[in-house]
């Protein structure tokens, strides 16, 4: 799947408003404590920070 660039950036920025939204719901309504070893948290986060090394590691390859 081929996106310009402005469809991908506009992707890229609904995709971390949606991570940011999941933290603070997370955080304020399920009690989530990042860093307390609870493993919903770390695995959003891992998978997070996953997600963006991919996306930084192909804007720099392209």
């Amino acid at each position: 799947m081929n996106l310009s660039n402005g469809a991908q950036s506009s992707l890229v920025t609904a995709f971390g408003l949606l991570v940011a939204i999941v933290a603070i719901v997370g955080t304020q309504v399920l009690g989530w404590e990042w860093g307390s070893g609870q493993l919903v948290p770390t695995l959003v986060g891992v998978a997070v920070a996953g997600i963006a090394i991919a996306v930084v590691a192909r804007r720099a390859l392209s």
